[in-house]
């Protein structure tokens, strides 16, 4: 893997060993930030089960203000750290070691993030098919509040898998598909703050 633009161009990023983690193809990747391209300027950016940490850092290097990771494995998370390490990057993320479930809960609790992301990016274990619904489901309904006015939400899954065009006060406006991968790109212009 490597990063495909910005200040960290070119630079190449390790995986965790196994199957349990199947980071964003490179490919994948450039046709993500080519849409994402005009919001990745100084946006803040959630990437849930950050694996390597491959999406989160391309947002760094094109320019994004604070990326927050939140990752449960532990072999992910040694990637993740060494990878952020051998970059030289010691700002503009937080690394959240915590099941992407629990983390949103305690969001909705009050003791989570203390603020909100423009842009959400979610890839969860492709076999793991209910973590799209529950997450997509939260995001959509009880922890909108994390989610700036105008932020859109990003889901990669298997191309097969087809989502849901709506969770909650989140729609589908787009669906690209590559290979065996697809992406879903869900507004939340409409997402006011829950009561």
């Amino acid at each position: 893997m490597r990063i495909i633009a910005g200040s960290l161009r070119s630079r190449t990023l390790e995986a965790p060993p196994g199957l349990a983690t199947r980071p964003t193809s490179d490919r994948l990747r450039e046709t993500l930030f080519n849409v994402l391209a005009p919001r990745i300027e100084g946006a803040a950016l959630l990437d849930l089960y950050a694996g390597s940490g491959a999406v989160g850092i391309e947002a760094l290097s094109r320019g994004a203000a604070s990326v927050a990771f939140v990752e449960r494995a532990p072999a992910a998370l040694s990637v993740l750290r060494a990878n952020l390490a051998r970059l030289g990057l010691s700002a503009g993320f937080r690394i959240h070691s915590s099941s992407v479930g629990v983390w949103l809960r305690r969001f909705k609790t009050g003791s989570g993030a203390g603020g909100t992301f423009d842009l959400v990016f979610l890839d969860p274990p492709w076999d793991a098919a209910a973590e799209y619904a529950v997450t997509l489901g939260l995001l959509g309904s009880a922890v909108a509040g994390l989610l700036a006015p105008g932020a859109l939400v990003v889901a990669e899954h298997r191309r097969k898998q087809r989502l849901e065009d709506r969770y909650g006060a989140l729609e589908r406006t787009r669906l690209l598909e590559q290979g065996d991968a697809a992406l879903s790109f869900y507004a939340a212009s409409s997402i006011a703050a829950p009561e």
